[in-house]
């Protein structure tokens, strides 16, 4: 960490202001809250309704207008933010005409999805939730702030923290899985890492949290699809990672296109004020989804463009992205008394303080720079966090199986590389890889071959492509998420099987490279289908029939059916798509360099008919008992209940025991705590971490109550046959929830306390909450 800290000092003592000025903040002994309101309301003041309405656009680049035309609406007023517009050379002359050209000389901001690095990219969101590590976590929002601020960016969006318990969405990828408090925690620690000690810093950026709200519960996983949600559900389980953001301070809020409960998030007057601003006290800007005015028309609760806009700016969406209806109906509306200005001025205030809070009245170019200072080559500040990446891409390996200690393997071998995926480095980074440069990306052909330094012979093929099925091929191809590096190979798959069995048969050990493509697991990307494509799944069963060992390397941007998998492979290692240093970290974990540690952050289901399928589900009247069939029961008959990896599992390459739960005292008074406790022991030969968590249970309550809750967790590394005294403190904060009436409540009564290092194997103690 002192080396990104270091690095970063540097980058933003790079980051010289230009020699243009916008409105000087003024120089004021009042306190900083009083001065930047004094600023605001003065500026205001000072402008027209056009100019007013202007800061509530975000226009991206590359829309309709050419790069001369977009400047000259910057001048004009018409424009307050871009994104899509990524480097300091490209965003300097906007903010020229924004600062030199405009009549009050009001800066712009530049935004840009920055989900999981912004050169440099770091493993995707359930791969970062994997670590349970919130210091890896950290450091990779630091690098991404770092980064995307010397690009010239303001404000990234981010992070994603759609609670996901249907992995049939695409975009389960993107956030950190199924549990709100892991959930909560990584929200709060990557607003925190991106936003520095202040956003006004030149190496900090303004986080925008997203999608407000329950955007992962649309019905059957299809993106853009309804949400149809009890109140109760909504506090209880999806509504507090946003909290948590907003609690951390993240002063941008993105919309989600969803709607919620029949009223469309973009028109929805309970979630944007009563909710996020009322009840939670979120003084920032709430910012559209691409397009979502607009489409407030095809959601049937407006008839026309007029109609949507003021639906929209009466809701609380402040600004507009890629979207002209502000521009067009707000004046109208404005001018027919159908919208009080008065609701105009209160969405310009925040945006024009969102501006304030970024530094960037002080300095339009902060983190745009000089031109004289623009890097020759753009990506060499991602060089030097390398391995930054490395190392937290190693903390969110999982490993699921390992038969027979399969695993690590031998330097010495002879490997049989083989899968789509062993060497294609723009799948490596997966979706949303903002600037990441393909060219850069460690494959895991080229991370084996360099860990094997020539003390072992590494055999390739290809042996399958991802998938066979044409009309996934042209819906990839037409989407172009896939770009012109990955193809598909024109052989006959029988001609690529046999191959990569006749590389198999030279080997000691098969290594598999299988899974899904970036393009699968990224935003309109479901599935109705959660199996590994067909043309792998081939492929597999015929290296089986081999007979080698065989290990499957997978990488996917969300939970995979694996069952024929779990029966087959020796050892099983989930990577997720682990970024631009991922061939290395696989590699060294594939030869015991690192011990895996990553515990998955989300449920995998046997098959797509148990979805959903989530740990911390509701309680019902006639359970089904694991060891105790009978008829009657809730349950799936065809296949064994349950899922085939729970939350929290995963492997290490030695073995830890936990003691039974100590408890220090078997009441809690209302206002006390107890602490519980277990002693965790590295029972193996290897150095290790694991993480021991604590799940609690309300035995009876007003209401039905989860059968289980995160809500501790400790990562403990061990050398072999230490051991450690884990400890957890636990008071009334833990057992709350919300009861019928939505009032946040610890009812008395008693209470199971469960410590294990996943959420199924689990040590039990009992107290009453007095």
């Amino acid at each position: 960490m002192n080396t990104l800290n270091l690095f970063g000092a540097a980058a933003a003592l790079t980051l010289l202001a230009g020699c243009t000025a916008a409105p000087e903040a003024p120089v004021t002994t009042a306190a900083p809250a009083q001065a930047k309101q004094a600023f605001v309301d003065d500026l205001l003041h000072r402008m027209t309704l056009e100019e007013k309405i202007g800061q509530l656009r975000l226009i991206s680049i590359g829309g309709d207008m050419t790069r001369e035309r977009l400047a000259d609406e910057i001048a004009a007023g018409r424009i307050g933010g871009i994104f899509n517009s990524v480097t300091p050379a490209d965003n300097r002359p906007l903010q020229d005409a924004a600062v030199s050209r405009s009549r009050l000389h009001i800066p712009l901001f530049f935004a840009y999805d920055v989900i999981h690095g912004h050169r440099t990219i770091f493993p995707i969101g359930l791969g970062l939730a994997s670590s349970w590590d919130m210091q890896a976590i950290a450091r990779s929002g630091r690098v991404s702030a770092i980064e995307a601020s010397a690009d010239g960016l303001d404000m990234v969006f981010a992070p994603m923290v759609d609670i996901t318990r249907d992995p049939r969405w695409g975009r389960t990828s993107e956030g950190f899985g199924e549990d709100p408090h892991l959930v909560s925690e990584i929200a709060r620690t990557l607003v925190d890492a991106l936003q520095g000690e202040s956003t006004s810093d030149a190496d900090s950026v303004m986080a925008s949290v997203k999608h407000f709200a329950l955007y992962g519960a649309v019905e059957g996983g299809r993106d853009y699809n309804a949400v149809d949600m009890s109140p109760m559900r909504m506090y209880q389980d999806y509504l507090p990672p946003y909290r948590a953001a907003v609690e951390a301070g993240a002063g941008g809020v993105m919309v989600a296109l969803n709607s919620i409960n029949g009223v469309p998030a973009s028109a929805n007057r309970w979630l944007l004020q009563d909710l996020l601003r009322d009840d939670w006290g979120f003084d920032g800007v709430a910012i559209s989804d691409h397009g979502a005015i607009a489409e407030l028309i095809k959601h049937g609760v407006a008839r026309d463009g007029r109609e949507a806009a003021r639906l929209a700016i009466e809701a609380g969406i402040d600004m507009s992205m890629a979207d002209a209806l502000y521009l067009q109906e707000l004046p109208g509306l404005v001018a027919s008394g159908d919208v009080a200005e008065a609701t105009i001025d209160a969405a310009v205030r925040r945006v024009l303080g969102l501006k304030y809070d970024l530094g960037l009245f002080a300095d339009p170019y902060l983190r745009i720079g000089k031109a004289a200072d623009d890097p020759a080559d753009i990506n060499a500040e991602s060089r030097l966090h390398r391995q930054a990446a490395r190392e937290v891409a190693r903390t969110s390996l999982v490993l699921l199986e390992n038969r027979n200690r399969t695993l690590p393997l031998d330097r010495h071998a002879t490997i049989a590389l083989v899968g789509p995926l062993a060497d294609a480095p723009i799948d490596m980074m997966g979706s949303w890889s903002a600037a990441g440069v393909a060219g850069q990306s460690v494959t895991l052909r080229e991370g084996l071959q360099q860990a094997m330094d020539g003390k072992g012979t590494l055999i390739h093929a290809r042996g399958a492509n991802i998938t066979d099925d044409a009309h996934v091929v042209d819906y990839l191809n037409f989407l172009n998420w896939d770009r012109p590096e990955v193809k598909q190979d024109p052989r006959p798959a029988e001609v690529m099987i046999a191959e990569a069995v006749a590389a198999a048969k030279r080997a000691d050990v098969i290594v598999a490279a299988v899974g899904e493509s970036r393009g699968m697991s990224h935003e309109s990307s479901s599935r109705t289908r959660l199996t590994i494509p067909d043309s792998q799944r081939k492929l597999l069963e015929a290296l089986k029939k081999t007979g080698k060992p065989l290990v499957l390397v997978l990488m996917n941007g969300r939970p995979l059916a694996l069952t024929w998998a779990q029966q087959n492979a020796d050892a099983m290692l989930e990577t997720w798509f682990s970024g631009t240093e991922g061939g290395h970290a696989i590699a060294d974990v594939l030869f015991g360099d690192y011990n895996p540690s990553g515990k998955l952050p989300i449920s995998f289901p046997r098959s797509v008919g148990q979805i959903p399928t989530y740990y911390n589900h509701l309680r019902v009247g006639r359970p089904f008992i694991e060891g105790k069939p009978g008829n009657y029961t809730s349950q799936y008959f065809e296949e064994p209940n349950g899922p085939l990896y729970p939350f929290g599992y995963g492997l290490s390459y030695t073995d830890f025991s936990l003691s039974p739960v100590r408890l220090s005292q078997r009441t809690l008074p209302h206002d006390g705590t107890l602490e519980a406790s277990v002693t965790l022991r590295n029972t193996g030969t290897r150095a290790g971490a694991t993480v021991v968590q604590l799940y609690i249970r309300d035995e009876s309550a007003s209401v039905i109550r989860l059968v289980k809750e995160l809500k501790d967790f400790r990562k403990v590394h061990l050398e072999p046959g230490a051991s450690t005294v884990v400890r957890f403190e636990v008071d009334r904060n833990d057992l709350n929830f919300f009861d019928a009436q939505l009032r946040r409540v610890a009812e008395p009564g008693e209470f199971s306390v469960q410590i294990g290092l996943d959420s199924e194997a689990v040590r039990h103690a009992s107290f009453e909450l007095l």
